[in-house]
């Protein structure tokens, strides 16, 4: 057995490893992802902050390395696999999402609710800090910069549609107007399976997918309003260079205060926004380096707000 980051060097050296799955939370992930492009690895991504923080670097370097990503993200393989065979003719993604627990909960209530409400995600049992972002449609957001890297999209063409049923777990559409979209019951063997054994399927023993029993498939714009962390996520999108690494990491940051209980819930997305407005990103080409300072300044801004 082998564990930290000589662990994870360890791994990803041996030469009987073609695929290394990443599964490790935060920008942690970012070092070992790197090593193991270099060493062109098949990479399995889990981890959403890598792309969002440094994923002109990341893509970057797997194109030059030829190394493929595939994502493991339920929205992200949904997408992966939709496009095979299509990518010149994709117009727009869809990422779906179920709109987490306050979906239709007033938002003058969400500070009244117990923290053990917010963690109870309506169709996926998930970590604390990923449940907490599917209230706040952080996560969302987060997925947005995501895609854009992973599918080379403008941020402009990737929308967000609720669908609180989570059977369609993303869609494309093509330019004439067709749209495709990968449906299943919420289950993350399905994906997790897909990027291990890519371009193949095999047989898997999941619940089957009753379409006459479920009657309708819902879809709902998402209530930017509500929740602002959509549109911080998108104005940082846009604004490229180091901005988003500045919104994951005050995120991670606001978030862990909240689960400490040292911020109400709805301080959330205004810490987010404080942080992102007095930042002021670089123009030139980005290191990991500009990263790494941009994210501990971000995390210095989140404790001095919080104190």
């Amino acid at each position: 057995m082998v564990c930290g980051n000589d662990g994870l060097e360890h791994i990803i050296s041996m030469h009987d490893v073609d695929t290394v799955v990443f599964a490790i939370s935060g920008i942690a992930c970012l070092k070992p992802l790197i090593a193991a492009i270099n060493r062109r690895k098949n990479i399995a991504l889990a981890n959403k902050e890598a792309l969002v923080s440094a994923g002109s670097i990341v893509m970057n370097l797997a194109k030059e390395k030829n190394v493929p990503i595939i994502p493991i993200d339920s929205e992200h393989s949904a997408i992966f696999q939709c496009l095979e065979g299509k990518r010149i003719y994709l117009k727009k993604i869809y990422l779906t999402a179920t709109g987490g627990p306050l979906l239709k909960v007033p938002q003058k209530k969400f500070d009244s609710l117990p923290p053990q409400f917010i963690l109870d995600h309506p169709k996926w049992k998930m970590g604390k800090k990923i449940s907490v972002d599917s209230a706040t449609m952080m996560n969302k957001g987060l997925e947005i910069i995501e895609a854009k890297w992973l599918f080379d999209m403008d941020e402009k063409d990737i929308e967000i549609l609720v669908h609180p049923e989570a059977i369609i777990h993303s869609m494309i559409e093509l330019i004439d107007g067709t749209f495709f979209a990968q449906m299943s019951l919420p289950d993350m063997r399905l994906p997790i399976q897909h990027a291990i054994t890519y371009p193949s399927r095999l047989s898997m023993k999941v619940r089957d997918l009753d379409l006459a029993a479920l009657k309708q498939l819902s879809f709902e714009k998402p209530n930017i309003k509500k929740f602002p962390c959509l549109r911080l996520a998108r104005f940082a999108a846009k604004k490229d260079g180091t901005y988003p690494a500045v919104l994951n990491v005050a995120n991670e940051e606001a978030v862990k205060k909240y689960l400490e209980g040292g911020i109400k819930f709805s301080r959330i997305p205004y810490i987010i926004e404080k942080v992102l407005l007095k930042h002021h990103g670089s123009d030139k080409k980005l290191s990991l380096s500009d990263i790494f300072d941009a994210q501990r300044w971000a995390r210095e801004e989140v404790l001095r707000l919080c104190h």
